[in-house]
């Protein structure tokens, strides 16, 4: 599987070099020009979102309203629907844990790969757990966090042998555990990759791919988890798969990198997968600059407040957050010139619509958002959901 990253002399270093200073810098600008408490809301619904878009590139389509309702236990009675849902639960307890920190530092060991198999096929209900052999049919069950002792084909790529998945995990490892944060990002793609390429589980493997490069941006980037790649590479699923497909070509000539495998392709593939980061961190930058974001939300309050579905200055509470990022309780009523039986109910009402969320439920107020206005908030993050 080498190289496993771009050589020193690679003549495509210079311009990947750039792009990855570029988001670097991108990533670091929409961090800070965020309050800390519309992070936490942001991290919460991308989690959502990562969960959709990862579900949809395996051909999974399960709406972020959907997911919500699984987090709640809101199953469907529909058995493959929410076999579905308790997927996708599965997916954001894992992206929860490593937003936590949970695998700071371990992405890209043989252990955190593992653990990342492990915790989200422990969730998964026994049908989804099985996988069936194409040649013979027959359903062999998916051991959480083991690595497969069957030799397994994905198009035309033969991966390696059971007994070697050990060895090339170890120089896996060894190479992207020794990183500085710059090649980090630089190899994010390589990665990516190489932990396809040895496809070291019988399932799950594209997802626990995704999660670790989710893992390695967020603590390489530190990204705060308010923007992921996988909105990208789901819009742009086919493009992804044959940029997977050309990095497992065989090297080209003298001048494709001294490795087994194709370093121009790998190179091919890093700028795609660069430049879909980029076009990501923008696109929610875009989504969430204060003053767009402010008007939408004020312009939803208002629809509500008429409807009699919110009561008046409701939306005097959701400015104050996007512009504060938190809101002692207590404060509700003297920010409002309000009663403080008032103050209760517009705060009770925005709960109720899952616009305001807490830690306790006496602790501070955030905004909070939620899939199910995510079209008139956030519009073009997802698709609409399906009546």
């Amino acid at each position: 599987m080498e190289p496993l990253v771009l050589s020193q002399g690679s003549r495509h270093r210079p311009v990947l070099t750039d792009l990855a200073v570029e988001l670097a810098t991108a990533s670091a600008g929409f961090r800070r020009s965020l309050p800390d408490g519309i992070v936490r809301a942001l991290a919460d619904l991308v989690r959502a979102m990562n969960c959709y878009y990862s579900n949809l590139i395996e051909g999974h389509d399960t709406h972020p309203i959907d997911i919500e309702r699984a987090l709640r236990k809101d199953y469907s009675a529909d058995a493959e629907k929410r076999n579905l849902q308790l997927e996708a639960a599965a997916h954001i307890a894992v992206q929860r844990w490593i937003d936590d920190g949970g695998l700071k530092g371990r992405a890209c060991t043989v252990a955190g790969i593992g653990e990342i198999h492990r915790r989200f096929c422990e969730l998964l209900p026994r049908e989804l757990l099985l996988k069936e052999r194409p040649a013979t049919k027959e359903k062999l069950a998916v051991i959480p966090g083991e690595f497969r002792k069957h030799d397994v084909e994905v198009g035309s790529h033969l991966a390696v042998s059971p007994g070697a998945v050990p060895r090339f995990l170890a120089r896996f490892e060894e190479v992207y555990c020794h990183l500085g944060k710059s090649e980090t990002i630089l190899s994010a793609a390589a990665a990516h990759h190489r932990l396809v390429w040895i496809h070291p589980f019988l399932d799950g493997n594209g997802r626990v791919v995704r999660l670790m490069s989710y893992a390695t941006l967020l603590e390489a980037l530190d990204t705060g988890g308010i923007w992921s790649i996988a909105r990208g590479l789901a819009r742009s699923a086919e493009k992804y798969k044959q940029c997977l497909a050309n990095c497992e070509l065989s090297r080209r000539n003298d001048l494709d990198g001294r490795g087994n495998l194709s370093e121009e392709a790998l190179a091919e593939f890093t700028q795609f997968f660069l430049e879909t980061c980029l076009d990501q961190v923008r696109f929610m930058e875009e989504l969430v600059q204060p003053q767009k974001l402010r008007v939408r939300i004020k312009l939803w309050a208002e629809e509500e407040i008429a409807l009699g579905s919110l009561p008046p200055k409701a939306g005097a509470v959701l400015e104050t957050l996007l512009y504060r990022g938190v809101l002692p309780r207590g404060e509700v009523a003297d920010a409002l010139g309000v009663s403080a039986r008032t103050a209760r109910r517009i705060v009770a009402a925005l709960t109720d619509h899952g616009a305001l969320t807490s830690d306790t439920p006496k602790g501070d107020l955030r905004v909070a958002f939620p899939a199910r206005l995510a079209s008139r908030w956030m519009p073009g993050l997802f698709p609409e959901a399906p009546t």
